[in-house]
């Protein structure tokens, strides 16, 4: 119906022949009367002149009659509903115009025109159309100036406050004080001054004679005009929408589950954003429980479960919408017990849903393990509706979620339960997606740990500290790692190197290079020169990789691209040397605290080609500490200006002093890095050592048959001041045989040298660049056993060349031995 159609349904007319007509003074008292009035009023002429008109009306109508009398005076007229006592003091419900009556004699009088109503009396209603309204199924009504009901069909009644005839002359907030009348009846006003029409208005809000069930309705509202195109009222029609309503917020709340549910690959977290969607818009109370294996990532049979007595979950998630439901009986993370026979049992040995519309009063909660003293009936806990739906996914029952509704909710019905359902299905998914991550992430953790050294080996060149953080669950854990390997002469190594990406893939990727790396090391070869054979390594394996790829795809992680730091420490010169493969340089802590960024020329990535790797050497003080870092340490960009932050960064939390160094290389992880940080990290740190005079002999040897047995003596008398008489008749026989074997195949100078740490290491240094071979000598043989005898009593022995030539050692260990 347009608006022009509209305000002809509905227009004022007043009449003289059709109402009632009298004369007031400007005071608002009856001056004269008419046979209409009396018709109207049933007084006679004596008895009503010189009556105030407030004496003629409803106590409700009384008491506006002074306002009245002064918006006819501002507005030259009024118009709208009031209700008259007439003389046996019956009310009367007529349409009343005001308005003023200037003669110019004195002062203003008014002239007052009442129409009873009868139905739409006083209204130029079309009475076609009027059947038409009445019969309406959508609910119409005609109100005044004041908002006040005039006329109204029986539609009108579905939405409560009683019959068209008991609404004429009351408010809509007189009939629904409940509702938020005050907006509608600010729309209302709105449309009575601007003339524009108010169309789409949505309410919801409950109904006096539906308290517990929310309702929504859809409203507009017209002005009504008179012949002069002064408003008289407002027409307005109303529409029930609730299920429209209830349908656009069961989609709104799939939506926001969508949105929120399954956002991180934590099962906990997962199922409290299922509770925490869900709460208050759908439930006022929400469990969450899950069977243990699944929060271990556990691979479970598929199907429901067998009825187990008392079957034991975790609950995992939980939400209220108030304080005092009862979250205290099983908190987040306690196990949940429930009783072989019960609801939540049933529906997870059968996989089907159950609800209750209302809960027996007298029932009490379904746990076997509630404490004692919290025991309550669900009537006692407020709780009088529940919903139990078990979270299944891919066929694998994972646990189950319970919905409560408290007073004064309205039930759940069959709908709710469909949607539950539905949103429960989609959070199973999230779920189960989130205990495959588990199950694959402890594998990968498991796995990383067994490659990375479970505790760093105990040696001479450095006090040493480490620690290492994985990612966190969306990043997943990837291929960082960390090494300190013990080289001859009681040097070491420090490593720590990263692989790209994440997972198992990543951690086995980690395990190959660091093998990789141990075996390089132990050819005794300088840092550049590792790097170089682990590059050519690392190409030919990611050549092998591509020619055996799977030819369905796969972002399975390699070794090529990984980045390195390979450093070695030689305790007794001091001596430190390193080289870099597109990875971070370390950081040097001098004795008295000043921190240096080592300016290391950086190598390409392993495997990916370009110049050859650059060593760098430096002299350490005694009590310096090298620290090692992956670049998770410091994860900002590498553009300068954020690695000049970063250095920032790092240097700050290095000069925090702590008690010890493991507790110094946790604090600077603490301080850089999140506890769950979107890149793995690896931090070494290695406080240098230095071996003086009183552990370190060495003698300067001949190339003459002759000084064998000199440096037998030499080497005696030096373990005797050592304290190591009982390795006397092993290290002549190391020295004997590596002297000869210098004198017999080398010439110029030969050096004997005797180091005394955790195990004692012999070295002979010649000026030959041919390795020395180990063989088994025939029987005939008059040579060739030397090497075999030194291997034979030395723990480990090998050649290490030097720019001037080699050195072969052999090593005792001293443990057993006091010196």
């Amino acid at each position: 119906m347009s608006a022009h159609e509209e305000h002809d349904v509905a227009r004022p007319r007043f009449d003289v022949a059709d109402a009632a007509p009298l004369l007031l003074d400007a005071r608002g008292v009856v001056t004269s009367w008419t046979g209409a009035a009396r018709r109207l009023l049933v007084y006679s002429a004596a008895e009503a002149v010189g009556r105030g008109l407030a004496d003629l009306l409803g106590e409700r109508d009384a008491a506006r009659v002074p306002e009245l009398v002064e918006h006819c005076r501002a507005h030259g007229g009024w118009a709208g509903l009031l209700t008259v006592r007439t003389r046996d003091g019956r009310p009367v419900s007529v349409m009343a115009r005001l308005v003023r009556a200037e003669d110019g004699a004195g002062p203003a009088r008014l002239l007052l025109l009442l129409s009873e109503l009868s139905g739409a009396a006083g209204w130029d209603l079309d009475r076609g159309m009027l059947e038409q309204l009445v019969q309406s199924p959508i609910g119409i009504a005609i109100v005044d100036r004041d908002l006040r009901y005039v006329w109204s069909n029986e539609a009108l009644t579905q939405f409560g406050g009683g019959s068209p005839h008991q609404r004429l002359g009351l408010r809509i907030s007189d009939i629904q004080p409940g509702l938020d009348t005050d907006r509608m009846e600010d729309r209302m006003r709105h449309v009575l001054e601007t003339g524009e029409p108010v169309t789409g208005y949505e309410h919801v809000g409950y109904l006096r004679s539906a308290p517990h069930r929310e309702t929504a309705h859809m409203m507009s509202f017209t002005r009504l005009e008179d012949e002069h195109g002064q408003p008289v009222g407002v027409y307005y029609t109303v529409v029930d929408i609730t299920e429209l309503h209830r349908a656009r917020r069961r989609q709104a709340l799939l939506d926001r589950g969508g949105e929120h549910i399954g956002r991180s690959l934590d099962i906990m977290r997962t199922a409290q954003e299922l509770a925490d969607v869900v709460v208050p818009g759908f439930a006022d109370f929400v469990t969450v429980d899950l069977l243990e294996p699944v929060l271990r990532g556990a691979e479970l049979a598929p199907g429901p479960l067998r009825d187990v007595d008392p079957l034991r979950l975790r609950r995992v998630a939980q939400r209220s919408a108030r304080a005092n439901v009862p979250e205290a009986v099983v908190t987040i993370g306690q196990t949940a017990a429930y009783a072989a026979g019960s609801p939540p049992v049933r529906c997870l040995s059968t996989g089907t849903s159950w609800h209750e519309e209302r809960l027996d009063p007298l029932a009490r909660e379904w746990a076997t393990n509630v404490p004692e003293g919290k025991e309550a009936t669900f009537v006692e806990l407020g709780l009088h509706s529940v919903l139990i739906v078990p979270l299944r996914a891919r066929g694998i029952t994972l646990g189950i979620t319970l919905f409560y509704r408290r007073h004064p909710q309205e039930p759940f019905d069959e709908d709710d339960l469909a949607l539950a359902e539905d949103i429960v299905s989609r959070a199973a998914v999230c779920v189960d997606n989130a205990r495959r991550y588990t199950r694959e992430r402890l594998s990968a953790l498991v796995l990383q740990r067994n490659l990375l050294p479970r505790r760093l080996p105990e040696q001479d060149a450095v006090e040493a500290a480490a620690c290492y953080r994985p990612a966190d669950e969306l990043t997943g854990l990837g291929g960082d790692w960390y090494d300190l390997i013990m080289l001859s002469g009681a040097r070491v190594a420090l490593v720590v190197g990263e692989v790209l990406g994440h997972g198992i893939q990543a951690a086995a990727a980690m395990g190959r290079l660091r093998t990789a790396v141990d075996t390089l090391a132990a050819l005794d070869l300088p840092p550049d020169e590792v790097l170089g054979h682990l590059d050519d390594l690392v190409a030919r394996s990611a050549s092998e990789e591509v020619t055996g790829a799977d030819p369905e795809g796969g972002d399975e992680a390699g070794t090529l691209g990984a980045g390195c730091l390979y450093v070695v420490y030689d305790p007794v010169e001091g001596r430190c040397g390193m080289a870099a493969a597109g990875h971070p340089a370390p950081v040097l802590i001098a004795p008295d605290g000043s921190i240096t960024f080592i300016e290391l020329p950086q190598g390409p990535p392993l495997g990916v080609g370009g110049p050859p790797f650059e060593a760098v050497e430096l002299t350490l003080e005694e009590g310096s500490t090298l620290v090692l870092h992956t670049d998770g340490l410091l994860a900002h960009s590498t553009q300068q200006h954020f690695a000049d932050a970063d250095r920032d960064r790092l240097r700050a939390a290095l000069e925090r002093p702590a008690p010890s160094l493991e507790l110094r290389c946790q604090d600077v992880v603490d301080a850089l890095v999140p506890a769950g940080p979107h890149d793995d990290v690896a931090l070494l740190m290695a406080r240098t050592r230095r071996l003086d005079a009183e552990h370190v002999a060495s003698w300067d040897l001949p190339a003459a048959p002759e000084v064998v047995a000199d440096a037998r003596r030499s080497a005696t008398r030096q373990l005797a001041q050592w304290g190591l008489k009982e390795l006397t008749f092993s290290t002549e026989l190391v020295v004997s045989e590596l002297v000869t074997n210098a004198i017999r195949h080398s010439a110029g100078p030969i050096r004997l040298r005797l180091i005394r740490g955790h195990a004692l290491v012999c070295e002979v240094f010649d000026g030959s660049a041919t390795a020395p071979h180990l063989r088994h000598a025939r029987t005939t043989d008059e040579g060739g056993r030397g090497l075999l005898l030194v291997s034979q009593v030395a723990d480990r022995w090998g050649t290490r060349f030097v720019p001037d030539g080699k050195i072969i050692w052999a090593e005792q260990s001293l443990a057993g031995h006091t010196g």
